[in-house]
Parts: structure tokens; sequence; C-alpha cells
């Protein structure tokens, strides 16, 4: 896996003017339900982050990317559990992960829509939240106003982290002979 993960970071380094689009697919396929199970995209968010640091990237491009991305996965997410409810929890590979479903379930009762914000953030919460959230019949709405925040407050940070790693990187490679 890390060799694949390098060979993109050489590829991205090529081809910057994919970035904003890479991003887009990379955020969708983490916040869509199934895709963020099955594919690790937030090493790439934040390796791609990493590469603003180099002030050879601009960040803006990237968190519009990953905005809007993150955006057309969580909300592809909330209409398969409004259009097929519960039967959707049945199939793989949510069927062998119970555990996010009760996770989710027990941060709805405590939180409310403010679980579509924090989902975002959390791993064990993003494969399902936005699934449980169609599938309560929360207003889309109140879904959109939760997702959006959401999806931006996200899509800023994980990139940022890789930025601010990379800084913290370049500083310390300066002081090497």
């Amino acid at each position: 896996m890390d060799a694949i993960a390098k060979t993109f970071i050489a590829w991205i380094e090529q081809h910057q003017a994919w970035l904003p689009l890479i991003m887009v697919v990379f955020a969708a396929a983490e916040t869509a339900a199934f895709l963020s199970i099955i594919i690790p995209s937030t090493a790439i968010l934040v390796a791609v982050g990493a590469l603003a640091a180099t002030d050879n990237i601009a960040f803006l491009p990237l968190w519009i990317g990953a905005t809007i991305g993150a955006l057309i996965g969580s909300t592809f997410s909330y209409w398969l559990g409004h259009r097929y409810g519960g039967a959707i929890l049945a199939m793989l590979p949510l069927s062998n992960h119970p555990e996010m479903v009760e996770k989710s379930r027990a941060a709805f009762s405590k939180y409310g829509p403010a679980t579509v914000l924090v989902g975002h953030f959390m791993t064990f919460l993003r494969p399902v939240v936005f699934l449980l959230a169609g599938m309560t019949g929360m207003r889309f709405a109140r879904f959109l106003f939760w997702n959006v925040l959401g999806c931006a407050l996200w899509a800023f940070l994980i990139p940022k982290l890789g930025q601010f790693g990379g800084d913290i990187i370049g500083w310390l490679w300066s002081f090497l002979p």
C-alpha cells in the first residue's frame, strides 16, 4: 500500500492541474457510504495537503475540490439512506460492521443533527452517519445546513494537517547541514 501511495504522490507532483479534481474524487470516496470503508482516502488528502507546504501548490483549489467532493459523497449517502432505508445496512460491507451503525445511532440520540457535522471527523461514524440521516427522515434542508458546514471544515482541516506537517518537516530540514 505504501508503494502505491508513493507512486500516486509522484504522479500528483507531475500533474498539479488535476489536483482539484483529484481532491473531489478522493473526498467523495471518503464521505460516501461503502467507499469510505474500502478506499482509505484520508492519507491521500493529507499527502496532497503536505504538497501545499512546498508553496508550489495553492491551498484554495485543494480546499474547494475537497469540499465539493465531500458534499457529493455525503449527499449521495443521505439519498441512499432516504431511498432504501434500513435495507442498505444489511448489505456488505456495512453488515460486517454493526458497531458503526450502533455508534452512529447513539451519536444521533445524543447530539441530534449536529452528528452530521461531527460525522465528517469521526472515522467510525463517517461510513454510516449520512445514511442514517436519510433513513431517519431528517429534512434535507437541515441535513444540508449541517453537511455543508461539516464538509467545509473537514475539507479545510484534513489537507491543512498535511500542510502543517509539511511545514514542520521543512522547518526541521532547514537545520540540517
